[in-house]
């Protein structure tokens, strides 16, 4: 697989990562068969610094995360139609937490974080999970709770082409979508779900939805009965 300069030759069962808006080239000598998981930029943005440089890069199954990772990936695609909406969004999450291990691994040293802004940024990043519930979560509160300025976590967040408040939104509407597709929560309004995860106006709620997931909070979750 070729992509932005870059060539790699994958054996049976090996991963890697392309970017599929921009040119790439895949090429066998023989019939293959391959498993494609597409990924939103922004989710692996949130949680590998320089993504775009983690292309065409090789992550081998001999061993390893890389091991881990593929197999799991390759068992929840086999067994996918077997699977209720609930536990098919759980596997997803815990695949994509595998495959970042496994990136992380393989990536350039020259982009990964120092380790004491990884550390700072797990830091801010564990604060606002806990937090993303409180409406009234602003940039100095979560300054207060980290120790750290709101510039400097602007700038941890920047690695990832984020800022503070954005990553807040992105995180709240993820979380909305995955209640509204979670079969326990099928009897809430979505207002009840907006509501939870931090928001306080559901125009405002409304309209983010739209500009992350293309359609409207009830749309979305209509469209998902089917």
């Amino acid at each position: 697989m070729q992509q932005n300069g870059r060539e790699v030759f994958l054996n049976p069962g090996d991963m890697t990562l392309y970017d599929a808006t921009l040119p790439h080239r895949i090429c066998c000598s023989q019939k293959f068969s391959k498993l494609l998981v597409s990924i939103p930029r922004s989710l692996l943005r949130e949680r590998v610094a320089g993504i775009e440089h983690c292309t065409a890069l090789h992550i081998p199954r001999r061993l390893g995360i890389g091991s881990v990772a593929a197999d799991f990936i390759r068992s929840c695609a086999d067994q996918a139609e077997r699977l209720n909406a609930e536990e098919f969004t759980k596997l997803s999450e815990h695949a994509l937490d595998l495959l970042t291990l496994a990136l992380a691994a393989v990536r350039p040293t020259h982009f990964n974080l120092s380790r004491s802004r990884a550390i700072a940024l797990n830091r801010v990043k564990a604060f606002l999970e806990n937090n993303l519930s409180d409406p009234a979560l602003t940039p100095a509160k979560v300054s207060m709770g980290t120790g750290l300025s709101p510039r400097y976590i602007n700038l941890l967040l920047k690695d990832e082409d984020n800022s503070l408040m954005r990553y807040v939104w992105r995180r709240r509407l993820e979380n909305c979508r995955q209640d509204m597709l979670n079969p326990v929560h099928a009897g809430h309004r979505i207002s009840d779900i907006a509501f939870r995860w931090g928001f306080n106006d559901l125009s405002h709620f409304s309209r983010m939805f739209r500009i992350r997931f293309g359609c409207s909070p009830t749309e979305y979750r209509e469209a998902r009965k089917r």
